[in-house]
């Protein structure tokens, strides 16, 4: 299915590119969260008009993008679990989690689906996470997941 885009997304194009997509991904994700347009011949008009507008939107993006990035680059929280005694958690720390910690900490909103840890945090000790705050700016942070019992 050929979609156009409105916004510029990594690994598949540009504001105003016309991609073929599968019609699952077009229909429930980009269509849905109004990234992208079905690629018809009115809609290709609209999109040329308004490209600039959409160009001026997604570099304010970006500017709030590297200003999350220059505040929370290399920055370490620390995350209290239960764990059990071979150093492992009942759980994981999920994205929603790490999510809650940016917004209370550093007062900062990211959305859980760009929060991605580079492998699941299943076990005390430090963790990378990639913050993908942009198509063109990503960030990383460190996660220090440490036992409920020791902090008092």
């Amino acid at each position: 299915m050929k979609v156009i885009l409105l916004e510029n997304l990594r690994k598949l194009g540009e504001i105003g590119d016309i991609v073929e997509v599968k019609r699952g991904f077009a229909r429930n994700y980009l269509i849905s969260k109004k990234k992208a347009l079905f690629a018809s011949k009115v809609n290709i008009k609209e999109v040329e008009k308004i490209k600039q507008e959409l160009n001026k939107k997604d570099l304010e993006r970006k500017k709030e993008a590297k200003e999350i990035q220059e505040k929370l680059f290399k920055k370490e929280y620390k995350v209290k679990k239960l764990s059990t005694e071979n150093k492992e958690l009942y759980g994981s720390v999920k994205p929603t989690e790490i999510a809650k910690i940016l917004e209370e900490i550093e007062n900062v909103k990211i959305n859980p689906s760009m929060i991605q840890p580079e492998k699941e945090i299943k076990a005390l000790g430090t963790f990378k996470v990639i913050l993908n705050l942009h198509s063109e700016v990503q960030s990383y942070i460190f996660i220090k997941v440490i036992s409920e019992e020791n902090i008092k």
